[in-house]
């Protein structure tokens, strides 16, 4: 316990992403995972992944670099995380007739398994960590560990990229002010996609930038709470 504790508080303390492989991968290795992902998700995309923060080892056999478009279209058992809240393990075999992914209790045999971690926050899903490997623990132990791990991992990653969940109305950006400004108007994201151009999925995810960075877990919260500190005008 002694251990994992140091884990998440060096990670915690992590200046850059370099060092917080580093701790990812020496408590992961003891239980067999060799191969990482960490990414924001937007529920609202259809291919979910918004930004892989980190991916190493060969996830695919073939050498394929693994970025989002990859990931999604190799890898569907991602799309789980929209329907849980909780880790949980998954394994691919492939035969004659290809791969096959499935989220399964515990993993046996053959094949690449591995653990993925939902990570929540006030505005929903915000984003995952995957584990991989051939011979992984599987055992409640490994799963708590690697989750606490992982999110922490996650959300000092997205701290040092995005300067994210912490930050905030004065880290807004202009344009997560004006979409704020036109949503406490009382106009509907596709109007306000109509009037700048956007597209609603890109609204969307300008609000939920918004709501992340002031802590709010609903949009009419962010609207509130941007007015209070002076970030949009009443």
């Amino acid at each position: 316990m002694d251990q994992l504790y140091g884990t998440v508080f060096a990670i915690e303390r992590s200046d850059d992403l370099a060092s917080i492989q580093q701790r990812v991968r020496a408590a992961a290795l003891p239980f067999g995972f060799d191969r990482f992902v960490l990414f924001s998700a937007a529920p609202v995309r259809d291919d979910l992944v918004e930004k892989i923060y980190w991916a190493e080892g060969n996830w695919f056999g073939d050498g394929t670099v693994v970025d989002a478009k990859t990931y999604v279209r190799r890898c569907p058992v991602t799309r789980h995380i929209l329907s849980t809240d909780e880790a949980f393990f998954w394994t691919k075999t492939v035969s004659s007739r290809g791969e096959k992914y499935r989220v399964v209790r515990t993993p046996r045999g053959a094949g690449v398994h591995g653990l993925q971690i939902p990570v929540f926050g006030p505005a929903g899903l915000e984003g995952a960590v995957t584990y991989g490997g051939e011979r992984i623990d599987s055992s409640a132990r490994a799963r708590i560990a690697l989750t606490i791990i992982g999110v922490t991992a996650f959300r000092s990653a997205r701290r040092l990229i995005e300067g994210g969940g912490d930050d905030t109305a004065a880290n807004l950006t202009p344009r997560e002010r004006e979409v704020l400004r036109w949503t406490a108007a009382g106009r509907r994201q596709a109007d306000i996609a109509a009037t700048l151009g956007l597209s609603e999925r890109t609204v969307e995810n300008h609000l939920r930038r918004a709501r992340l960075r002031l802590g709010a877990a609903t949009t009419a919260q962010a609207v509130r709470t941007a007015i209070r500190q002076g970030e949009i005008e009443d």
